[in-house]
């Protein structure tokens, strides 16, 4: 694909994926999502990439979805295509009715990549939701945050109504999504919704550090198996849930030539070289879960 609405770069084994329509401050549209959806996917084939970025352009990191054609900015499609019933109701169930901020954010929960967002100013609407199935967010000290929605009519998208709550504690979330203010930097922070604050001109450098701290010491498959136990873990009822799978990644893993070298590694006081691949070399129980149909 293409990117207008995207840059996509490398460096140093880092992917950073750039919001980039500048004049209309990053604001989101459905090819921005589609842009970043590709991205992603590009990322997991991708065994020379260890981990994401996602910044914005400019001075805002993503203002929103793009109103300026009305209302019909918050659809992932146009609105004469939403799909009726013959008595005039809608039909929810159909692809074309689905939430546009939602297949991004569920992209980014399933990817096998560390992923971290560099929120550089202005963060609202589905630019605060996209990051939130992100592991780490820091922003600069010029950022702004604001679930806005029902101050535009609508209601929390993205599944945020998911995430959301699980980063921040329900009542946050619901004072936050409630009065739609929007707020600074050190409120985010406070609120646990950023992990720090930084000059504008140190975020990305600080967002490479991070991504290098959590990847240049650490098997790939290990942390693509980490990252969606951890995540999924989030929706278990029970820890005997939790259990089955650690023992399935445990028993997997402990036989796996990762896990011969970080031994290896460890004993001869080395550093170790893992050989490898999550494009494939995931276990064969993964994904071990069944994956919940639109409908």
């Amino acid at each position: 694909m293409n990117y207008e609405h995207i840059i996509f770069s490398v460096k140093e084994h880092i992917a950073i994926i750039t919001l980039s329509r500048v004049d209309a401050l990053n604001a989101f549209t459905n090819r921005m999502g589609q842009e970043i959806v590709d991205a992603f996917d590009h990322v997991d084939s991708d065994d020379d990439i260890r981990a994401v970025i996602v910044t914005g352009q400019g001075r805002a990191f993503c203002a929103g979805a793009d109103l300026t054609g009305g209302a019909s900015g918050f659809l992932v499609s146009a609105q004469e295509d939403q799909p009726r019933r013959p008595d005039g109701r809608f039909e929810y169930t159909r692809e074309t009715a689905r939430d546009g901020g939602g297949l991004v954010t569920l992209r980014i929960y399933a990817c096998l990549k560390p992923v971290i967002a560099a929120i550089n100013g202005p963060a609202v609407g589905i630019g605060a939701t996209i990051t939130l199935p992100m592991d780490i967010r820091i922003s600069s000290d010029m950022a702004r945050f604001g679930f806005v929605f029902a101050r535009r009519g609508i209601v929390p998208e993205a599944a945020s109504s998911f995430f959301l709550p699980r980063i921040v504690g329900i009542s946050k979330a619901l004072e936050w999504c409630y009065s739609g203010n929007v707020f600074p930097a050190a409120e985010a922070l406070a609120a646990g919704l950023v992990s720090a604050i930084h000059p504008p001109g140190d975020l990305l450098p600080a967002a490479m550090a991070i991504a290098h701290a959590m990847t240049d010491n650490s098997a790939p498959v290990s942390i693509a198996l980490t990252r969606q136990m951890m995540w999924r873990g989030l929706g278990f009822a029970h820890p005997m849930e939790a259990h089955r799978i650690d023992s399935r990644a445990i028993l997997s893993r402990s036989h796996s030539t990762d896990a011969s070298e970080g031994v290896a590694a460890f004993l001869e006081k080395r550093d170790a070289h893992f050989p490898g691949r999550v494009s494939a070399d995931m276990p064969d129980f993964f994904p071990w879960w069944t994956e919940q149909s639109y409908s």
